[in-house]
């Protein structure tokens, strides 16, 4: 049987390990296919496709955008997009000098709060190419000592409403699921559970989106079946994974326990090819 954790992060966006790391420790956990899906960000593609095939493991091209629908944030994934065409890729650089321009403005907000971090604190510790956000900033303030935790970096400065925190200016969610079909993608709103409603669903399927990510690890079962049932009902894809970023304990209890068949991949293929 194919086990396939189509969410994960690597070190290219908020994720701990490299591509090649997330691999050994998919193989490690009877994984078999797997997506890396960073946020705003597909540098991490070239190097996880060698290293599935050095360890023979399946690798589905993805990708995580965010998205704004109704003033809310919401997650759209990508999978078999086209990574390698130039319109795509100006846009993912768009993207990610959006995350550094607002990276910029919270340390500006950090230093108005007597909390003096530079920005090179911050963006020295990774490659140029990465798509930085929120937990680099946390990760930054709690090694140069301004908190005592990463997570009170988010519940003192830079978390929703705190007050070195600038809310991300995100595209509509409209324009992402046509920039993924233009770009011969499959679009799928990712963690439902989190912001469901009715409208939502509906507005989602109105504008297009391919499929659900129904197995996650924030759905109880009864989300499970909910989405399924709406997947079906509506002829959409199905998508699940661990949204493993290998940063807490939780993250590593998901790990290899949240996936879906092989069927599902075959299911994105047929729809695609």
């Amino acid at each position: 049987m194919i086990k396939a954790d189509l969410h994960l992060h690597s070190n290219y966006s908020d994720g701990k390990y490299s591509p090649e790391e997330l691999i050994i420790k998919s193989k490690e956990a009877g994984l078999s296919a797997v997506s890396i899906t960073d946020h705003d960000s597909i540098d991490a593609l070239e190097e996880v496709v060698d290293a599935g095939g050095k360890y023979n493991i399946q690798v589905i091209p993805g990708i995580e955008f965010s998205a704004s629908l109704d003033e809310r944030e919401v997650h759209i994934i990508a999978y078999f997009i086209d990574y390698e065409n130039d319109s795509f890729l100006d846009y993912v650089s768009y993207l990610r000098e959006m995350r550094f321009n607002r990276l910029n403005e919270m340390i500006k907000q950090l230093n108005h709060l007597d909390c003096n971090i530079k920005l090179e604190s911050v963006t020295d510790e990774y490659p140029d190419n990465i798509a930085f956000g929120r937990p680099h900033l946390a990760a930054a303030l709690f090694r140069e000592g301004f908190v005592k935790s990463y997570r009170e970096a988010f519940q003192k400065f830079i978390g929703d409403n705190k007050p070195a925190n600038v809310k991300k200016t995100n595209p509509p969610v409209k324009d992402i699921i046509n920039l993924i079909s233009n770009h011969r993608g499959l679009s799928f709103v990712a963690h439902p559970g989190k912001y469901f409603s009715e409208s939502f669903i509906s507005e989602l399927i109105e504008f297009g989106i391919d499929g659900i990510e129904v197995i996650h690890p924030s759905h109880s079962k009864e989300d499970v079946k909910y989405f399924s049932d709406i997947a079906s009902e509506h002829f959409l894809l199905q998508s699940g994974g661990s949204d493993f970023h290998g940063i807490d304990g939780n993250d590593f209890n998901n790990f290899g326990n949240y996936y879906v068949s092989g069927d599902e991949i075959e299911n994105m293929k047929r729809r695609l090819f």
